[in-house]
């Protein structure tokens, strides 16, 4: 909600078990290709007339005209990736614990991914992505009690109860329009069919994926299967971004790119409880986000502003606490809930590359959000400042390898902190109490990296031994400081 960043999306704790709401029982579909099966039969329909509009161009074959042309016009395996993280928690200070709390004598678990990653160019212009996960696993203690969750990899799958089977985590339809001649080499990569395309171009997705395979991307801090751990380093934690528990959502995004800069907009449906696995309709529970991404050519940093804007049925902190003063109970912010909430933030990410071809480089995300109303669709952090970065090996002789450093320091609003503080409780925070003081973080890992190569084939085997030290675990002075060591070890095709 993962090899290359673009397949690094993952989980989240969902309510607990029990009988489900009468509105629960139905997933009303909010697109017409809301359902997979709805959604196959479309996107197979478009993909059969896009394939009758263009003929097919032979393997390899160059675009006449500098035209854009993939380099396959069959189904292609663009990649696959296995993943094993076995992570230990340390004991920590504890006068108090409440249910969402990390365990005071510590803990220890390990978790697996695997995933598959197709897609087929129907056209130069049309192109069909289907991809399958299987998560095993759970986090260290349940993966709650912290705002940042120190392995990204169950950040949405570990804690929620659902099978540990395979599911289809993407399939949706990418349309491109070019706006010019020159057009650029695409590699194989999950995500991107190989070819050629346009520098300039209106592109347009349509179906299930996951919100950040197209927003707050950063070269440095982007995946948690080949860089940082803690979901708090390739991610903005203040964006809640509109996703259902495994990491994915129904819906459209559409853009403008080229080499200098870049707009884009997009709609996903939100889910129909906080961190829930149902998804409501557009009509009404949807997160909007619009980003822009700035990369002059005459400099190496890349800069990208988003803001976004969410209306689900949610609960209001305040409300809460007003209600359980009047009434003498503990506040319980999802009895609050109302149609048409809303909750907007802002997120900046930069990156600038250092030295070796890029490979050293430094970053930075910053993030807010009005944490009114409750935390409901990625973690629960309000506001997020994180830098840090890589360093290549090539400075000891070891090239592929990469030694990474960063830290994070995290914030809850107001209403937030003192809803906490009231013994109220998230979907991953409640303390029963809290003595507030920013959430601090600071991660480093050192990963070595074999690639063997035949022909244009590249297999790749990741060694990343992980350590993590959290001041103030769940935005509480009063529990902690705790360590987590981390040993991962990464496939991929």
């Amino acid at each position: 909600m993962t090899a290359a960043r673009a397949v690094a999306k993952n989980p989240r704790r969902a309510r607990a078990a029990g009988t489900p709401r009468k509105d629960e029982r139905l997933l009303v579909t909010a697109l017409p290709c809301a359902r997979p099966a709805r959604l196959g039969a479309l996107l197979l329909m478009l993909a059969a007339a896009a394939a009758r509009a263009d003929e097919p161009l032979p393997a390899g074959t160059p675009a006449p005209g500098g035209a854009p042309a993939p380099a396959s016009n069959v189904p292609l395996l663009l990649g696959a990736q296995y993943t094993f993280i076995e992570q230990k928690q340390t004991a920590l200070a504890s006068p108090y614990a409440g249910s969402l709390s990390l365990h005071a004598d510590g803990d220890r678990q390990s978790t697996h991914t695997i995933g598959f990653y197709g897609g087929w160019a129907a056209a130069s212009w049309a192109q069909l992505y289907l991809d399958t996960e299987k998560f095993m696993g759970a986090g260290v203690s349940g993966a709650t009690g912290l705002g940042g969750l120190t392995n990204g990899d169950v950040v949405r799958e570990g804690v929620a109860g659902l099978k540990k089977e395979f599911y289809i985590a993407r399939l949706y339809a990418r349309f491109m329009l070019p706006l010019g001649s020159v057009v650029a080499p695409a590699e194989r990569a999950p995500e991107q069919i190989p070819g050629s395309e346009a520098v300039r171009r209106l592109e347009l997705k349509v179906g299930r994926l996951a919100l950040a395979d197209d927003f707050d991307h950063n070269r440095y801090a982007g995946s948690t299967r080949t860089e940082f751990l803690n979901w708090s380093l390739w991610e903005n934690t203040a964006w809640d971004y509109a996703a259902n528990t495994r990491g994915y959502s129904d819906g459209l995004v559409v853009g403008y790119v080229s080499p200098a800069w870049s707009l884009k907009y997009a709609m996903f449906r939100m889910p129909l409880a906080a961190n829930g696995q149902t998804l409501e309709t557009l009509a009404r529970a949807r997160g909007e986000n619009l980003e822009l991404t700035i990369a002059p050519p005459a400099l190496t940093t890349v800069l990208r502003l988003l803001a976004y804007r969410n209306t689900a049925r949610m609960g209001d902190y305040a409300a809460a606490l007003a209600l359980a003063a009047a009434t003498g109970t503990v506040p319980n912010v999802a009895a609050d809930d109302r149609d048409g909430r809303r909750k907007s933030g802002y997120g900046v990410s930069a990156e600038q590359p250092l030295a070796d071809d890029g490979e050293t480089g430094l970053f930075t995300r910053l993030g807010w959000n009005d944490g009114r109303t409750e935390s409901f669709a990625f973690t629960e952090v309000d506001r997020q400042l994180s830098f840090g970065g890589p360093l290549a090996g090539v400075h000891w002789h070891r090239g592929e390898d990469r030694l990474g450093l960063a830290a994070v320091v995290e914030g809850l609003s107001g209403p937030h902190r003192d809803y906490l503080a009231a013994g109220g409780a998230g979907f991953l925070l409640g303390d029963g109490h809290l003595a507030y003081g920013e959430e601090q973080i600071l991660e480093a890992y050192y990963r070595l990296q074999w690639t063997l190569s035949r022909d244009a084939t590249s297999l790749r085997l990741q060694l990343s031994p992980d350590v993590q030290y959290i001041r103030n675990p769940g935005f509480n002075r009063a529990r902690g400081p705790v360590r987590f060591y981390a040993l991962r070890l990464h496939l991929e095709y």
